[in-house]
């Protein structure tokens, strides 16, 4: 696996290109010359574990012949204060959908993703203590 970045001003932002063909762009914060041109890496942290957490819990909602219409997932991050580097402390994710789907089931998909599938979570629980919640919602949640 690799990512590449390449600058593109002569602050800190980049673009970073996946070896699958993926873009994202980053920059820093303002603190050190970030202009709000893209993602902060703390936040690309945070979107990983959301991701992986979300292909995982979908994939295995669609095994289980449930019907899944719309689907988000939040996850919120407490740092440490006053720290130099400033690891997660908290984090939690909210899995959020609509359609047919069994509550049960959607309980089952969350649990086995980040007790088991979710190689993010497995990584951040390290040195954070991560938690989540779920819940099925009618469709004009997601409108």
């Amino acid at each position: 696996m690799r990512v590449t970045l390449e600058r593109q001003n002569q602050a800190v932002h980049f673009t970073a290109t996946t070896g699958s063909g993926g873009t994202v762009q980053v920059d820093g914060a303002p603190s050190v010359g970030g202009l709000g041109l893209g993602a902060r890496p703390m936040e690309l942290v945070l979107t990983a574990l959301g991701s992986c957490s979300a292909i995982d819990v979908v994939s295995i909602l669609q095994k289980q012949r449930q019907q899944v219409d719309g689907f988000r997932v939040t996850v919120e991050g407490e740092r440490e204060q006053g720290k130099e580097p400033s690891l997660f402390t908290d984090v939690h994710v909210r899995f959020e959908a609509s359609g047919t789907i069994d509550p049960a089931k959607m309980a089952e998909a969350v649990r086995l993703s980040m007790e088991k599938y979710c190689s993010v979570t497995r990584i951040l629980e390290k040195t954070a203590r991560v938690t989540w919640s779920h819940a099925v919602l009618p469709a004009e949640a997601f409108s």
